[in-house]
């Protein structure tokens, strides 16, 4: 008999050998038809694995994270018989599942893939899945995986060549084979709607240097109705794509010339980041932060030191040398280095902890070409960036106190619909990490501990943490359901190790302070790509760049509209004037184009009585009022949004 351990904590008996699809039976003939993936202590198996010694079994139907993981891998299985059969001389590489959807990366040879090609390939995965072919795995010995694909797909036999003999499994379903670790829903035929999302390039291995592959993008799902809702709201997602919208508020640019990755602020976006600054600037004062400046550049050693040219140092900007012999610099890549020599800078006893020091720092980072996405993948970008020295006494409060920053930043800026993820260790993995296991388990309780005091709806997510310690990261969903991390907060024992960071205690000795790295924003580039993409452009009125449009019938009332504009600033009301000779309708669509909350009209009417007319983005008119009863408008609409933070 064996002893089966189910997420509520209960415990059933079994004889050994028992699948986990008769587990799940015997908890609920209904649950059980449900189930498509498992977990077995802490690897992901098949629903009809058989179970052998006594674990923790987790089961898994669609509405699992876990569940839709298994659900897109086995998807792409379906993809590449598909494209087997389509393509005579097709070279399979890798098809994993992805946050939304799976995608195959093939060398064609000579053939091609274009969006005429999708609808042939969608029928021909609808036909496979149809015939509700099982998945089954076997174990194979190296040297027959080898032979399998020797002669016929380089890729394979690169991948299989640096596998150990013993760890190499397959997966069957109908008449084809692929490599695979495992992690399958049952069958084909759970599969009932499938798209192809588009197709891109991508380098073997992520190598610039190595031959150019395919990749194909889908998505699948047991209902029909369901993408149905998941395309609708992929045409809602191009529509507020940051990179359209960017554009067409007037943002932010690229330039080749200035290079890959490296956006260029427009006047617009600039004021819009200013006043995200001044707004975090204004709660971190009186959260009791002092504001630094860093270089963006630092020497080599400063880095090695840190341990972040081990872990990042190939993913960076190459060294920079200078006339001097073996010196070397390099592109900022994180702030935190530079920090803690601010804090070396002088001696600190426990009566100045905590010190905190914030700033707006650059940093710079050599991502892949075929991973640069607008703001949301950059190569220099701006963190929102402090770092709390503190002893370990007052860790709780502090690791709190930032808690109720970042809750402030994200619900005043319309993202209130959230779960907090505990990132810890990969506790299989444990190389990954520096710092010894008793620091590491202190740090991974003080964030857990903070989490339950501040009642967080909280998950704990292994694997996740930073190389230096753990962290607490706010995973928010937007206005169409898509999940992001944004914020951040962790707890470091390591670099005041690494740094030698001291203070004195009231017991006259040296002690080391605990450092809590924290970005409410994360990143600015970042953020405000999402904010753009979760308002779809429409900022809080607090934030957007231009807060009214001043429109004139005609050029008769354009010395009426410049008196308004004066009026308007001078209630600290950011408006301009549009005295183009144009129609009113005309003006009226470009400022609804521009998501300009107010158009202001003026005209014979509003000039006799000192009045303007109001019509609101979307197309409410709000009448005849003052420019006093406008302003008094606008403040309160701020004010409803904008509440002040509370230390």
């Amino acid at each position: 008999m064996i002893k089966i351990t189910l997420p509520d904590g209960s415990i059933r008996s079994y004889n050994s050998g028992i699948k986990v699809i008769d587990v799940a039976k015997d908890i609920s003939e209904g649950f059980a038809r449900n189930v498509i993936s498992a977990k077995f202590n802490t690897t992901i198996i098949e629903t009809v694995t058989e179970l052998t010694t006594d674990g923790n079994l987790t089961l898994y139907t669609w509405n699992d994270a876990e569940g839709k993981t298994a659900f897109w891998h086995s998807s792409a299985h379906i993809l590449a018989q598909a494209l087997e059969t389509l393509y005579s001389n097709v070279k399979l590489w890798v098809g994993p599942a992805i946050e939304n959807g799976f995608y195959y990366d093939v060398d064609l040879g000579n053939d091609t893939i274009s969006d005429k090609d999708f609808k042939t390939i969608e029928d021909k995965m609808l036909e496979i899945a149809r015939a509700k072919h099982d998945f089954k795995m076997r174990a194979v010995s190296k040297g027959d995986a080898l032979a399998y694909y020797n002669g016929k797909n380089e890729y394979k036999v690169d991948l299989i060549e640096g596998l150990d003999d013993g760890t190499i499994s397959f997966c069957d379903h109908d008449t084809f084979s692929d490599l695979c670790r495992g992690g399958h829903i049952p069958n084909t035929g759970i599969v009932k709607a499938i798209k192809i999302l588009s197709v891109a390039g991508a380098y073997y291995k992520g190598d610039e240097n190595n031959k150019q592959l395919t990749r194909i993008y889908g998505i699948s799902f047991p209902k029909q109705k369901e993408l149905k809702t998941y395309l609708e709201r992929l045409e809602e997602a191009k529509k507020r794509d940051h990179r359209k919208l960017g554009k067409q508020l007037e943002l932010f640019a690229f330039s080749k010339k200035v290079g890959q990755g490296l956006p260029l602020w427009l006047p617009k976006g600039a004021a819009l980041r200013s006043r995200l600054e001044d707004f975090l600037k204004k709660a971190q004062q009186k959260a009791g932060y002092e504001m630094v400046v860093t270089p963006h550049i630092g020497q080599k050693d400063l880095y090695v030191t840190s341990g972040h040219y081990a872990k990042y140092g190939e993913d960076s900007f190459q060294p920079i040398k200078t006339p001097k012999a073996d010196e070397e610099f390099l592109l900022k890549p994180m702030n935190c280095p530079h920090h803690c020599e601010i804090y070396n800078t002088q001696p600190f006893s426990y009566k100045d902890l905590p010190k905190r020091f914030a700033e707006f720092g650059t940093v710079y980072r050599y991502e892949q070409s075929g991973e640069l996405h607008g703001l949301t993948r950059v190569r220099g970008f701006t963190q929102d960036d402090a770092h709390i020295f503190c002893t370990p006494d007052q860790l709780d409060q502090e690791f709190k106190n930032v808690i109720d920053l970042s809750l402030y930043v994200l619900t005043s800026l319309g993202f209130e619909n959230f779960t907090a993820q505990v990132s810890v260790r990969d506790m299989t993995n444990l190389d990954k990490y520096i710092g010894s296991l008793e620091n590491w388990e202190k740090a991974e309780q003080a964030i857990i501990n903070a989490a339950k005091d501040k009642s967080l709806n909280y998950i704990i997510e292994e694997g996740e943490a930073a190389f230096y310690g753990p962290k607490l990261d706010f995973m928010v969903k937007d206005a169409l359901g898509r999940q992001w991390q944004l914020g951040t907060i962790q707890v470091d024992y390591n670099l005041p190790e690494r740094f030698d960071l001291t203070y004195k205690g009231s017991d006259n000795e040296l002690h080391r302070p605990v450092m809590i790295h924290r970005a409410p924003f994360g990143s600015m580039e970042r953020f405000i790509a999402l904010l753009l993409e979760h308002t779809g452009g429409n900022f809080p009125l607090w934030l957007i760049p231009e807060q009214a449009i001043i429109l004139s019938i005609s050029e008769k009332y354009e010395k009426y509209a410049q008196k308004v504009l004066s009026l308007l600033e001078n209630a600290e009301i950011r408006a301009l004037v549009d005295n183009r000779n144009e129609t009113m309708g005309k003006k009226i669509r470009e400022a609804e184009m521009k998501k300009i909350p107010y158009m202001v009209i003026v005209g014979e009417d509003e000039e006799n009585q000192m009045k303007i007319t109001v019509r609101k983005h979307g197309g409410e008119n709000l009448g005849l009022i003052t420019v006093n009863d406008f302003s008094e408008i606008i403040d309160t609409e701020i004010k409803k949004t904008l509440q002040e933070f509370k230390v």
